[in-house]
């Protein structure tokens, strides 16, 4: 695992997606989103709601659901980790059709992954991509123990070779290796979908669509 750089950032167009991009454009024309820096104030300060215990976005469901069975307009794409504790709708505060979220362990961007988060660009429109880590991430920690020899489940295998190059990258560095890790597995992330062609780069460099990283505390859930 000492040489695994990653997975392949290669991803090719399918024709499904070139019909679906007709009507997911009446849709967004219909329902526009925020630009990326509005996106990205909406949600710390729906995090600011959720710290305080005081959610707003779940109060009519009903109206909610009925008023996006016809096309969704999210404004971010969210990739953060499966965790349970980590339900972003939740943490931001925000309603059904808000957030187009992807989810692996340890926010690992595999090709199902990064086909998913394409879509939301490429046929949403989503203008921001948030890649969130959180502390005590189980994936994490199984990338390091897997690169100390010890024994790990097969299931966490493929996790812990994605993230294995992040642990390398902060070992030795001052501080907790497990959260150095996390933070530098964000990083990671970031990196992935920023230098990802044909499809992510040029609309990132050129300031189309806004990538940052995140880090969501278990405990305070900030």
């Amino acid at each position: 695992m000492a040489g695994v750089a990653g997975l392949p950032l290669a991803w090719g167009a399918s024709r499904w997606l070139a019909q679906g991009a007709v009507a997911a454009e009446l849709d967004y024309d219909g329902t526009p989103v925020p630009v990326a820096s509005d996106g990205l104030q909406r949600l710390k300060d729906g995090n600011a709601r959720y710290v305080a215990g005081e959610l707003t976005a779940f109060d009519d469901l009903a109206t909610d659901r009925e008023a996006t069975a016809g096309g969704q307009s999210p404004f971010a794409i969210i990739v953060s980790c499966a965790d349970s504790r980590v339900p972003p709708e939740l943490i931001f505060d925000e309603t059904v059709g808000e957030l187009f979220v992807v989810r692996t362990a340890g926010q690992v961007i595999d090709e199902a992954a990064r086909s998913s988060i394409i879509f939301g660009v490429e046929v949403l429109r989503a203008p921001l991509i948030v890649v969130m880590g959180h502390s005590g991430c189980g994936a994490v920690a199984a990338a390091i123990a897997a690169l100390d020899g010890e024994p790990i489940p097969g299931f966490a295998y493929r996790f812990a070779e994605a993230i294995a190059p992040a642990v390398q990258e902060v070992r030795g560095d001052e501080g907790d290796l497990l959260d150095n890790a996390i933070r530098a597995n964000v990083t990671l992330g970031v990196e992935q979908l920023s230098t990802a062609e044909p499809d992510l780069a040029p609309v990132i460099a050129d300031g189309a669509v806004t990538i940052v990283g995140a880090y969501y505390d278990l405990a305070s859930g900030e």
